[in-house]
């Protein structure tokens, strides 16, 4: 699940049109120039981070992007928490990494009609609807959705509508036979109705149709017991430091 994550990121930032990308030894350093600290990151790939490569990682994105972040798998010991603080990050969450087999996914008898998958020629309404999900600043995500990140083949975005407005967003990254969970976001006028789990299941359904075993996603406290209910387990839990 985790090369899974680390090759949808990678993916991710050659499409996208602000994304940079570059790797040390283990580590990896990855930026789209969105205004959100974990989509531009420092970060290792093992359970055992080489701080070195971290480090230099580290100083390229923090060169680069205003609001970034360190990641790293599992509890960060000592040492990378050091490493943060003297990069001005002081901040520490952790990161729960959900997954599931494709055959223990527990969908709802019917497929919400609500739900369709959207292409780069919508990427500014996609890109509004994500914004207003995740109630943040317009211009948060800036060209993150742009160029043709919503036109590649290992990418698909959904939008959930309601009487013909867009309320709700979802994205598919697909790596090596599996597919990955982003963007899971409903206004909040739409919140409360069943949309984020429409959503979801309509990004493993297409994922599944399209040769996927398993899925994983990164949750967050409110969405987690929606995806346990769907089948999702946790399988490692990460730790993300930012400046707060």
């Amino acid at each position: 699940m985790a090369a899974s994550y680390f090759d949808a990121i990678r993916g991710l930032c050659a499409v996208t049109p602000k994304g940079w990308y570059a790797e040390r030894g283990t580590a990896r350093a990855a930026l789209t120039h969105a205004g959100v600290a974990a989509l531009n990151a420092a970060y290792d790939t093992t359970l055992e981070p080489d701080l070195a490569a971290l480090d230099e990682m580290a100083v390229e994105v923090g060169r680069q992007a205003a609001h970034w972040s360190i990641m790293v798998r599992g509890e960060a010991d000592d040492e990378v928490r050091a490493l943060a603080a003297r990069h001005g990050l002081l901040q520490s969450n952790d990161l729960p990494m959900l997954a599931c087999g494709a055959e223990d996914i527990v969908f709802r008898a019917d497929a919400g009609e609500s739900v369709r998958q959207v292409r780069a020629a919508e990427a500014d309404l996609y890109t509004d609807t994500l914004t207003r999900g995740f109630e943040a600043p317009e211009g948060t995500f800036g060209s993150l959705m742009g160029g043709g990140v919503l036109d590649a083949d290992s990418i698909t975005g959904y939008l959930a509508e309601e009487s013909g407005r867009p309320v709700g967003t979802g994205l598919a990254m697909s790596t090596s036979g599996v597919v990955g969970v982003f963007n899971i976001a409903v206004v909040p006028s739409a919140r409360g109705r069943g949309l984020g789990r429409e959503i979801t299941e309509a990004v493993l359904r297409d994922g599944i149709a399209a040769g996927a075993d398993a899925a994983y996603l990164q949750s967050s406290a409110m969405g987690r017991a929606l995806y346990e209910s769907m089948g999702f387990g946790l399988v490692e839990t990460w730790t993300v430091f930012t400046a707060g």
